[in-house]
């Protein structure tokens, strides 16, 4: 799909983009070898392939889901201002 240069000036102001004039006939050759790819890979059949989340069909090294911190609550809650019931108290913000 090729592009000229009413288009490209359309595409600017539906995009509220200010371009200059001399530099619309640069943009028309971008935009339209843009499309040209995007045609070009829409050709490509491609029912037959999964899609992937990773190029590379990695996968994550997960480590084991144990605790590796000690409680420290108490020892936290001793400098707040106020506790109560293991909880923080703060101010009212939202009325």
């Amino acid at each position: 799909m090729a592009l000229d240069a009413s288009d490209v000036e359309k595409i600017a102001h539906l995009a509220r983009l200010g371009i200059d004039a001399d530099d619309v006939p640069g943009y028309t050759r971008n935009l339209s070898d843009i499309l040209a790819f995007v045609e070009q890979l829409n050709a490509v059949d491609t029912r037959d392939i999964k899609p992937l989340a990773h190029p590379l069909e990695a996968t994550q090294r997960l480590r084991p889901d144990t605790v590796t911190e000690t409680n420290d609550r108490e020892n936290f809650q001793q400098v707040a201002p106020q506790t109560e019931n293991g909880l923080y108290l703060v101010p009212k913000v939202i009325e």
